[in-house]
């Protein structure tokens, strides 16, 4: 028990503690007033833009699915995929493996619910940080000064490598395949070459998941013309996903803590002021929630409802892959 919560905890302590910082560098009457003159069409815009986020993903995961010639259609991919994104919004383990559950329960077989997920996460990411890297030159631009310009090249190779150590797993030796957890390794590393093998779905996966997070930066753009901010849409898609790619860091929950820390210092670079760059982060928050909110309407509707021991074992094969 203390091991299944210690690190919840330890995440807790620490977004807590960047919550504190952040706030005793900010004016939150300022941020307060700010976040009031938010132009209500320009939330408009953010919640559609918000709504298109989850249909994308959902397309991302299906392309993934199509790949490993897994039979799923695109309603069932949306009507699933929006109801993990629901979960996901305090723990997006919880979301995934709900995911997996449900697409199992759909008629996939376990391994495909879960290595579609997986990879799906994975060409995320890569596709994230492919993005950052690639902008950096306009990074660069507009803050000559920001430090660890090496990262994200750095992260690029090392994403690409991973992918290609992924895909080899299952030539570990053979009298490891007597453990279960180096069978789900190699049943893994031979979606991933499935996936990788067809250039037309990775490339395809990779366009769309770079799509959402350019889309993204388009949430946050919104809000910051609503905001009344000196910025423009190109300001954001520089800004925007390092500050994504640092809430995926498993440090905190959520990203709750991290988000505000970055935002204040990512637009801080471009004279925003931090009470206003605040604002943006919780906006930016709440419009990301309130998007993913009808996820929760759709499993309220579902029929099926798992049981623990049946998120636990999904959890389990995930851990295991």
């Amino acid at each position: 028990m203390a091991k299944r919560w210690l690190p919840w905890a330890l995440k807790g302590v620490f977004s807590v503690g960047l919550i504190w910082f952040v706030l005793s560098k900010v004016d939150l009457a300022s941020a307060w007033g700010q976040a009031k003159t938010l132009d209500p069409t320009m939330l408009a815009v953010a919640l559609g833009l918000g709504v298109f986020q989850v249909l994308l993903g959902a397309v991302r995961w299906w392309f993934v699915l199509k790949a490993l010639k897994a039979l799923f259609s695109p309603l069932q991919a949306v009507v699933v995929y929006y109801i993990g994104v629901c979960f996901s919004i305090i723990l997006p383990v919880a979301g995934d493996a709900l995911r997996m559950w449900k697409a199992h329960r759909s008629g996939l077989t376990l391994g495909a619910s879960v290595n579609s997920v997986m990879l799906e996460r994975v060409i995320t990411i890569l596709a994230l940080v492919l993005l950052v890297a690639g902008t950096q030159p306009l990074l660069l631009a507009r803050a000559p000064n920001i430090p660890g310009s090496w990262v994200f090249p750095a992260l690029s190779v090392l994403g690409v490598a991973g992918i290609v150590v992924l895909s080899l797993l299952d030539r570990l030796p053979h009298t490891l395949h007597r453990w279960r957890v180096v069978r789900g390794l190699a049943h893994l590393a031979g979606d991933t070459r499935r996936l990788f093998s067809q250039p037309g779905w990775s490339a395809a996966t990779l366009t769309i998941a770079i799509i959402g997070h350019i889309n993204l930066s388009l949430v946050a753009y919104a809000l910051a013309v609503g905001l009344g901010l000196n910025v423009d849409a190109l300001d954001c898609v520089v800004l925007v996903p390092p500050v994504i790619l640092i809430m995926t860091l498993p440090i905190s929950i959520a990203g709750l803590g991290l988000r505000e820390t970055a935002m204040v210092a990512a637009f801080g670079y471009v004279g925003v002021e931090a009470h206003s760059a605040l604002a943006l982060s919780v906006l930016f928050a709440l419009v990301n929630i309130a998007t993913a909110l009808p996820g929760g309407v759709i499993w309220l509707l579902s029929a099926e409802h798992p049981k623990p021991e049946e998120i636990a074992e999904v959890e389990h094969a995930a851990e295991e892959a």
